[in-house]
């Protein structure tokens, strides 16, 4: 079945294509991501413009919303439905990324967590598969596909809204949106319904945490530097390329060009 569903659609420079695509995913796969050590940044000057764009955003949008919302008037209970139905919306794309990471076992307890929670929790809105059933969400991207695959991080990069992220890792935003299961099934207007849910997952994450990152974006004598080094030791600590010996520790006021 599988030799005339391919003979039949695709022509024969096309399956040379595809085989050659294959090959280059399965080497890709063999290969290992050097581990980064210290602040590759060499788009600084882009980046903190950027950056104070970034924090004047959210200044105007949430500054001083409080770990619990106290100053919006929203409930830290509603807020966390509001981060749960949104979470549950991304688990399918996280089991993609775990099939592609060759990871089945992620792959199948996010693929539970998300049919227990769309029905027993109601769409997502309560968490039974975390509570009740011990499945919590495993987080993972298109990026970590690219690392599992051996790309390397790249330069930093601060992205307009979005906020600290890498070469690498720019790149997995883009692709986790383009092969998103629910982007691709479901009809307009749902998709839009979804990603618009998950946006405001997004808002609703900022305002229960609104403290923590208020000390961070409007605090903090760099807050440029200080996003920069949280978000990337949080990120290699994610993906287990974290620096472990002092020789690789690094500060996040230091000039990274030595200069």
């Amino acid at each position: 079945m599988l030799r005339i569903l391919w003979s039949r659609f695709l022509p024969r420079r096309q399956r040379h294509t595809a085989l050659a695509g294959c090959a280059l995913l399965v080497l890709a796969a063999c290969a290992s991501a050097p581990a980064p050590v210290g602040v590759s940044d060499p788009y600084e000057a882009q980046n903190r413009q950027v950056h104070d764009f970034n924090v004047a955003l959210d200044k105007a949008l949430f500054m001083g919303s409080g770990t619990e919302g106290a100053t919006t008037g929203v409930p830290e209970p509603v807020l966390r439905t509001v981060s749960n139905f949104g979470g549950n919306l991304g688990l399918p794309g996280k089991v993609v990324n775990s099939i592609l990471q060759g990871r089945p076992e992620p792959a199948v307890k996010n693929t539970f967590r998300f049919l227990i929670n769309s029905t027993l929790g109601v769409a997502g809105i309560f968490d039974p598969a975390g509570s009740s059933f011990s499945l919590p969400e495993t987080y993972t991207d298109f990026g970590e596909t690219l690392h599992v695959w051996g790309v390397g991080e790249g330069a930093y990069l601060e992205l307009p809204v979005l906020g600290p992220s890498t070469e690498r890792d720019l790149v997995g935003t883009v692709v986790d949106i383009v092969i998103d299961p629910l982007r691709i099934i479901l009809p307009e207007p749902e998709t839009y319904y979804a990603t618009g849910a998950r946006l405001a997952s997004k808002v609703s994450d900022r305002l229960r945490f609104g403290d923590t990152i208020d000390s961070i974006l409007h605090e903090s004598a760099d807050s440029y530097a200080q996003s920069r080094l949280l978000y990337l030791q949080n990120r290699r600590y994610q993906l287990g390329t974290q620096s472990v010996t002092d020789a690789d520790a690094y500060d996040p006021y230091e000039d990274p060009y030595g200069q």
